[in-house]
């Protein structure tokens, strides 16, 4: 989710992913609105849980991949059969599976870069940019899940970490 300036959260760390997934249902089925769940590493159900869409970058990334293929083969055609036409060995000018390895590194370093570019473009990432962090320790072994306090009342929200067995309960101005 989007990060807003002085939005007050407040969130509870678990020690397990387990005692996350089952937080996160309780939320939902609480109807407690999650400002945001965070994760040292992929946890394998959350995105079914927490109702997200899946992503489209697998799409984005076809497309890159079709540009480079494009780009590859029209460049070697153009090169080969326009401005530049040998014969290498007997082959014609227009050999298509002479063109076959350098179009294929082409749809991937495409498909790469651009996947990348989206991916950090669409996430907020960049250099420069400055991400507030809740707790350290959810980079590294902590789970969290973080309620924004003008939404869920405060003390719900304790009293619902409380049962969910949340290790800690913090809150932070980010």
């Amino acid at each position: 989710m989007a990060n807003t300036q002085n939005t007050e959260l407040i969130f509870g760390l678990y020690d397990d992913e387990e005692d996350l997934l089952r937080a996160v249902k309780s939320a939902k089925k609480d109807h407690l609105e999650i400002y945001d769940v965070y994760t040292p590493f992929p946890v394998h159900g959350l995105d079914e849980v927490m109702e997200l869409e899946e992503s489209r970058l697998h799409i984005a990334g076809f497309v890159y991949g079709a540009i480079g293929t494009l780009t590859a083969f029209l460049g070697m055609t153009w090169i080969f059969v326009k401005d530049w036409p040998t014969i290498f060995g007997g082959k014609p000018y227009w050999s298509v599976p002479a063109f076959i390895p350098i179009t294929f590194e082409m749809t991937v370093l495409f498909a790469a870069i651009g996947m990348t570019v989206t991916f950090y473009l669409v996430s907020g990432l960049g250099p420069g940019i400055k991400n507030p962090q809740l707790d350290d320790r959810i980079t590294d072994d902590k789970f969290c899940i973080a309620f924004d306090k003008s939404i869920v009342n405060s003390g719900d929200a304790e009293s619902f970490f409380k049962n969910t067995g949340a290790s800690e309960v913090n809150s932070k101005n980010i």
